[in-house]
This record gives C-alpha cells, sequence and structure tokens, in this order.
C-alpha cells in the first residue's frame, strides 16, 4: 500500500494495484507520516482507475474542477502500467464531489477528463 498526500489539500490517496506488480516503482519509498482529512458527508469518493491505453501511466492528477491548477501527482514515483488498475481516495476534506483529472502518458499523450463526480463513480477508465 503506497499513502500520497497532495499538496494543499490533505487528501490522501490510496493506490490499491490488482494483480501483482499493479503499480510500479524505480525503488519502494517508505510511506510518509499521513494525516487523514475527510468530509463529514457520507460520500465515498474512493475511485479506481483502470488504465487500457496500451501505454505506463507517468502522473495522475486530480483536482478540484472549482480551481485553476493542478494539485501534485497523486502516482508520484510510481506509474501505472497498461491494464492494472489503482484505487484512490480522492476526499480532500473540502465536501467537492466534482473533480478533473488528468493523466500523463509514455507515448507522450496527455488525456484530461473535466467534471467527473467522484461521490457517484467507483471507476474510470481511461482508454484510446
Amino acid at each position: 500500500m503506497f499513502t500520497r498526500m497532495l499538496s494543499g489539500a490533505a487528501c490522501v490517496a490510496l493506490l490499491i494495484g490488482v494483480g501483482a506488480g499493479a503499480v510500479s516503482a524505480a525503488a519502494p519509498a517508505a510511506p510518509a507520516a499521513v494525516v487523514a482529512v475527510q468530509s463529514r458527508d457520507g460520500y465515498d469518493r474512493h475511485v479506481t482507475i483502470k488504465n487500457r491505453t496500451g501505454w505506463t501511466m507517468l502522473r495522475f492528477y486530480a483536482s478540484d474542477s472549482r480551481k485553476d491548477d493542478w494539485e501534485e501527482d497523486i502516482l508520484g514515483r510510481e506509474v501505472l502500467e497498461d491494464g492494472r488498475n489503482v484505487r484512490i481516495n480522492i476526499d480532500d476534506g473540502s465536501g467537492a464531489c466534482i473533480y478533473d483529472f488528468k493523466a500523463e502518458f509514455t507515448n507522450g499523450q496527455e488525456l484530461t477528463r473535466f467534471r467527473i463526480n467522484v461521490c457517484s463513480v467507483s471507476e474510470y477508465t481511461y482508454t484510446r
């Protein structure tokens, strides 16, 4: 299990791969101490990101749609290989449900998706 905090939002991302080697890294990093901030509205903001593009996902960002900039790369030093999944808790404690997603891949392509409702979507698949 790998834990990562988004800057400024105190959003905790839990990356749990499905199958062996779901998320790979050059070297495993010791998880940093993270204080989880969660909304108290009862919505589950965990989203499983599925990579079905044919390329490795190098970076993944999820930012509140009301903001003009991207938060920190959730994958950090990790990558999400083609055919693999990662489960992320996108709750930043703000109560927001609508987020924008951006993924960057080894082929140089960036795929940006706007206004994803993370309170009602439990999976999101990137395809070509």
